[in-house]
């Protein structure tokens, strides 16, 4: 996806993405009053004004679309602003993550992640690529790392090939967690043969996330 060049444009195209409809669930609204009226948000929106995305569901392209142009909305309004992204995902398709993963590197926005619930595959991934110093988990999340799942059906050459596509996966996310984490290749490589969960101490000393919150810190008044 192209980088907008004017806000109109960031827009337009976060407009045309967000339209996935979401069959019954009702999201809360917020009201907002400023010297020009009220004006009505629905809750999402009215976070990420404050640079606030969220990765709440599983990783799909309709999913990364919405994320990618929301990251590239943000940077059209300020490059030099942070955002923070939270995750409460199980993961998804690989090559959706990706995509969220690679726009993250991409703007010039510095991008920290924030773990509430879980962060499971795609998801543990995208949460170790914040910015470092700056990935942080609530006290009771879980975090999952594994190698990519794939069936493969047909001839014999097509599973050969689909096979081959799922190694190059592996050694892909195995390359980015170990970035991600500063771990052995190898080690790392062993450990997401199965599923290797993790609670949020076990997620900091293993390299995927920096800090635990237990609360926000309150800013005493003078």
């Amino acid at each position: 996806m192209k980088r907008p060049e004017t806000r109109a444009q960031a827009m337009d195209i976060l407009e045309r993405v967000n339209t996935r409809p979401e069959a019954n669930i009702i999201y809360p609204h917020v009201v907002e009053t400023t010297h020009r009226g009220e004006r009505t948000w629905d809750i999402f929106s009215r976070l990420l004004k404050d640079r606030i995305v969220f990765l709440g569901s599983q990783v799909d392209d309709d999913v990364a679309n919405i994320i990618i142009a929301q990251f590239l909305f943000l940077e059209s309004e300020d490059p030099d602003k942070d955002i923070q992204l939270y995750i409460n995902s199980p993961g998804g398709v690989v090559t959706a993550g990706l995509a969220i993963y690679d726009t993250m590197q991409y703007v010039r926005c510095n991008v920290s992640t924030i773990c509430v619930g879980q962060a499971a595959s795609m998801g543990a991934v995208l949460l170790g690529a914040g910015l470092k110093g700056r990935r942080y988990v609530l006290p009771h999340s879980r975090i999952m790392i594994h190698q990519p799942l794939g069936g493969a059906r047909g001839q014999a050459t097509d599973i050969e090939i689909q096979a081959r596509e799922i190694r190059h996966m592996k050694d892909v996310l195995t390359d980015i967690l170990a970035r991600s984490t500063g771990r052995n290749r190898d080690e790392l490589a062993k450990d997401i043969e199965r599923d290797f969960y993790m609670g949020a101490q076990q997620a900091k000393e293993y390299g995927i996330i920096d800090e635990i919150f237990e609360h926000k810190k309150k800013v005493e008044k003078p």
